[in-house]
């Protein structure tokens, strides 16, 4: 009887073990990108239960970012190739889609909070009216 019972302990604590590094890579591959303006899918959505999507904003780009199991999707568009953002605002969660002039498949971006989806299309419409501006300035690379 000691036998089975010390064996029953070794295969809770290996499932415990198991659980807590299953929880911790969910947890580190699913944290925030660095930079200022990252918007961050909540995981109440649907298909950002364990990794939930991100779009960074920045002056010159869009990125579409997905953590995986292995590895990651990153999807980059630049400011210059945005032709149209559209908010799909539903009762809990918002949806924005990133149409492209390049003729690629559209960003979709699911389960962002509303306030999040409407400060994303107003980020990037400043941002292309600052690139395409009269008072544009070149920028340096």
């Amino acid at each position: 009887m000691p036998e089975t019972n010390s064996l029953l302990v070794w295969v809770l604590v290996g499932a415990v073990i198991v659980a807590a590094v299953l929880v911790t890579a969910i947890v580190l591959r699913g944290r925030p990108m660095p930079g200022d303006n990252v918007f961050r899918a909540s995981r109440w959505s649907r298909g950002n239960h364990l990794f939930p999507t991100q779009v960074a904003i920045t002056p010159d780009s869009v990125v579409h970012y997905t953590p995986e199991w292995f590895g990651r999707r990153e999807q980059s568009i630049h400011l210059a190739h945005v032709s149209s953002v559209e908010v799909d605002t539903n009762l809990f969660f918002s949806n924005v889609v990133i149409e492209t002039s390049g003729g690629s498949e559209p960003v979709r971006c699911h389960g962002h909070r509303k306030r999040d989806a409407v400060e994303m299309k107003r980020l990037i419409n400043k941002y292309q009216s600052d690139y395409y501006g009269p008072n544009r300035q070149p920028r340096q690379v």
